[in-house]
């Protein structure tokens, strides 16, 4: 089994539980782990994976709670830089009744993961790297050390994954910065995951099978435009098609897209990296419909960590 390399945000989610109340009303929060590339590496952990996450917290309680939620899953946080002069990043986010989200973010160490920092790590170590980092297209270090690992990735012979993680929030004024760096990465990757409504942001298309040929336009990649409960439309050099979704009655969606990444890797991590170009349609199908299982399996529990305590590869067979 080859070992995966996830880079980017580990942080806190305080989710406002109170009904109905913006940030500044609420006063009850529940704290959860999380950041995108932290959730796909625990999720290829659950489902017996080899994984390392390259991440900077802080040297303070809720950096210590991340590093040993990660290692409770089974995940190597040896690539984990503490950083005893900034905070662990917090995310503060209540749901309204009327779908909006308030949100503050609270940005510390995660920005300041840095070139050197990533000596803690041998890269040749890595047979795949995974950059799903909602933050490393904003300012601070970590978004040049993000381009660099892909540099060093890509030299190393990495099966590089990619997924924008776009979120209106961060990025409501910079747009057009995302859309640049999320096409740099898509031409570089040999898999990538977005969202309908990624996809749909990237290419300036707005129906499914436009965007699709628009991304097919930017990159030989195989990839996948996630469809919520319908699916996941899956484009392979050889062909398209639609992999159905698994119904189930969802009870939190968070963190679903991440093991759907985490599922199709753990899966690869099995192949060599030739044996993974010389993959069929039908392998891809097989691949993404697990990926598809992990994803419903994640909407059944309440926060994404509490739903990869539910993951092992024994759903795949389901």
């Amino acid at each position: 089994m080859n070992k995966i390399l996830c880079i980017g945000e580990a942080l806190i989610d305080m989710i406002c539980t109170d009904k109905n109340s913006s940030l500044s009303e609420g006063e009850q929060f529940l704290k959860k782990a999380g950041g995108a590339p932290t959730n796909v590496a625990a999720a290829i952990a659950a489902l017996g994976g080899k994984v390392e996450i390259a991440a900077k917290v802080g040297d303070d309680p809720f950096g210590h709670h991340l590093i040993e939620v990660l290692k409770k899953f089974g995940v190597s946080t040896n690539a984990i830089a503490v950083d005893p002069d900034n905070f662990t990043t917090i995310a503060f986010v209540s749901l309204m009744e009327n779908g909006e989200r308030d949100f503050y973010f609270n940005r510390g160490a995660d920005r300041m993961l840095t070139k050197e920092d990533m000596a803690l790590i041998d890269l040749s170590t890595f047979s795949i790297s995974h950059f799903g980092s909602a933050t490393a297209f904003l300012p601070g270090a970590l978004q040049s050390t993000y381009e660099y690992v892909l540099r060093e990735a890509i030299k190393q012979n990495h099966f590089i994954s990619f997924d924008p993680n776009y979120r209106e929030l961060l990025f409501g004024n910079n747009k057009e910065t995302f859309i640049q760096r999320s096409i740099n990465f898509i031409q570089q990757s040999h898999f990538f995951k977005v969202s309908d409504q990624e996809a749909f942001l990237i290419t300036g298309k707005n129906n499914l099978n436009e965007a699709a040929a628009a991304m097919r336009a930017m990159s030989n990649a195989v990839f996948a435009i996630t469809i919520g409960k319908e699916g996941a439309f899956l484009s392979t050099k050889e062909k398209n098609c639609i992999v159905p979704g698994i119904k189930v009655e969802a009870v939190d969606t968070t963190g679903a897209g991440d093991a759907f990444v985490g599922a199709v890797l753990f899966q690869l991590s099995h192949h060599s990296s030739k044996d993974i170009g010389s993959l069929t349609i039908d392998d891809w199908k097989r691949i993404v419909s697990n990926a598809n299982k992990a994803g419903a399996r994640t909407c059944e529990y309440m926060g994404a960590m509490e739903a990869f305590k539910h993951l092992t590869n024994t759903i795949f067979n389901a």
